[in-house]
């Protein structure tokens, strides 16, 4: 599996736990993975949940197998180059002067 990511769109389905058969899965909008150490491959996530319209409608914690996670939109990866000065607005842009 790879590395989850704030960001990430989850499917939360009765692979991950029995308490998500059926119509208790849900669509989670990644916030945060718990660094604390929990039994072997399980992780406690905390997120949004997503309605059918990709509507935020309640944030929740979850205590899932990793394994049953699965990746519905993974979130860009970041960008670690600096903006121009012509992707920023107002600089480098000198002003006429009037009159």
């Amino acid at each position: 599996m790879t590395d989850l990511k704030p960001g990430d769109l989850l499917l939360i389905g009765a692979a991950c736990s029995v308490q998500f058969t059926g119509d208790r899965a849900l669509r989670l909008r990644l916030v945060s993975v718990d660094e604390r150490p929990t039994y072997e491959g399980w992780v406690w996530l905390t997120g949004y949940v997503l309605n059918d319209k990709g509507l935020a409608v309640d944030k929740r914690e979850v205590f899932v197998q990793q394994a049953g996670l699965r990746v519905l939109n993974a979130a860009p990866a970041e960008s670690r180059s600096r903006p121009t000065s012509a992707a920023v607005p107002g600089i480098g842009v000198r002003k006429r002067a009037t009159g």
